[in-house]
Formats: C-alpha cells, structure tokens, sequence
C-alpha cells in the first residue's frame, strides 16, 4: 500500500479569494460609522464570520489512495455547509465533460450507481492529481485541463492590491472626516 496523495487548493487561488474578501469588505465598518449605519461590531462579527466560512470552503483537500478519492474538509468545517465525498476507484465508469454557464468545462466522475461527483479542478499539482487518476481509473485524461489558469488568478490578485490601495484612502478619508 503506498502513501495517500493529498491535494489541496493552489496558493495562487486561495491568497487571492481571501484577499479579494478582505478587499471588499475591510472599508465597510469605517464606512458605516461614517454613517450612522449598521452597529459597527455587527457588521465586524458578519465580516468576520464571512471570512471563516470562506477559508472553511478554500481547505479542501483532495486525497487519492489505492482505494479511493475523496474530498474532505477540516473537522472545524460543519458537514452542513461543506460536504466531501468519496469514490472507490472500482466505481469509476467515466469521466463526463460538462460545459459551464461560463463556457469553461468542468469534468464530473460517473459512478457505477448513477452518480456525478465534480473532478477538484483548483488544486495544486492538477496535472499530477489527473495522471493519478488516470493510472487508478484507466480513463483518458489527455484533454482534462484545469478551469482557470494561475495567470488568470494573478491578474485578480493585481486588481485586488489595487482595490486594496483604494481601500486604504476610503478608511483614511472616512478616520478624517470624523
């Protein structure tokens, strides 16, 4: 038996949700004080909240073993808000392109019984996870290319330092006219 592969979601893609969260949300309190709006410890706790479920949700792992693949979250995440799964390679029959509302593709695992599980597309080390399944599964994983490319998530990352950079003269303004 050889050592479980473990997958996790790429840096590249993580850094950037997170930072974009914190991006978009940072200037509201300020904001609000500014205006006598929401309680500012309220919108603190919801932000807050927000950014613990969105790491919640970027802590997926994927782990391939001799028996399976399955996604999986931390024991902190509640199955109710992300569920894992877990597929015996000998129930593997195909693996389905299915075009997005986006016009990317995505891949789903059809299983035996009728099932669809979504191949994790956000990985680190896609082409390895691809090449794993293809040597446990026998299915031709040629044209399996992963949905979005790092460059694409660089370019989100320069326009959420730039936001940031507007984010900070908000704040300051908003510290200023008080």
């Amino acid at each position: 038996m050889t050592s479980p592969s473990i997958f996790r979601i790429s840096p590249v893609i993580r850094i950037t949700l997170l930072g974009l969260y914190i991006a978009l949300t940072i200037p509201l309190p300020f904001l609000s004080r500014l205006n006598n709006a929401t309680p500012t410890w309220l919108l603190c706790l919801g932000i807050g909240l927000g950014l613990v479920a969105l790491y919640g949700a970027l802590s997926e792992r994927v782990i391939l073993d001799d028996r399976a693949i399955q996604v999986t979250y931390p024991n902190w995440v509640p199955s109710l808000f992300r569920k894992g799964w877990s597929l015996p390679w000998s129930e593997i029959k195909a693996l389905k392109p299915h075009t997005t509302g986006q016009g990317g593709l995505v891949y789903y695992f059809l299983s035996q019984s009728g099932g669809a599980y979504l191949l994790p597309m956000r990985v680190a080390g896609f082409a390895k996870l691809v090449r794993e399944v293809e040597a446990k599964t026998g299915i031709d994983t040629t044209d399996v290319r992963p949905l979005a490319q790092p460059w694409m998530y660089s370019i989100l990352f320069g326009f959420t330092l730039l936001l940031l950079l507007v984010d900070s003269w908000t704040i300051w303004t908003s510290l200023h006219l008080t």
